[in-house]
């Protein structure tokens, strides 16, 4: 008797563990590949980003908790970059790409297409997922 209670014990604790970790792993809001959500898309898509556009975009971006550590909204000046170049995050270059003029994309961006291990102290710290709501308002 005291033998299957050790036996169901254990079974138990180890559900339980199995539990927590899978918990875990719901609640952990961290990617491993480049997400693009499309929020919005214009009807009408005559142009699509491509590697060596100049674009501008308007962008939010925070952390999975929702830390917002940079915005070209709230400072009325869109980002502009050469796409496909290497000046921004992988992540950017990757997620950008294709976006019609006027579009709004999400992008969940791993640490690996990010600022990686290290981060970009003091806002971003190392092997931080990256969320940015992005809008592409130009393309030349």
């Amino acid at each position: 008797m005291v033998h299957h209670l050790v036996i169901l014990a254990t079974a138990l604790l180890c559900c339980a563990c199995v539990s927590q970790a899978a918990t875990k792993a719901i609640k952990s809001k961290d990617v491993t590949k480049l997400q693009i959500g499309v929020k919005h898309k214009p009807e009408v898509c005559d142009v699509k980003a491509k590697a060596g556009d100049t674009v501008a975009v308007h962008y939010t971006g925070a952390l999975t908790d929702g830390t917002v550590f940079d915005s070209s909204i709230e400072r009325g000046d869109p980002i502009s970059f050469k796409l496909g170049q290497g000046q921004v995050i992988k992540g950017w270059d990757q997620g950008i790409a294709g976006m019609c003029l006027g579009e709004k994309r999400k992008l969940r961006i791993p640490a690996s297409l990010g600022y990686g291990e290290a981060g970009s102290p003091p806002k971003i710290p190392g092997g931080a997922t990256l969320v940015f709501d992005t809008e592409l308002v130009s393309i030349s």
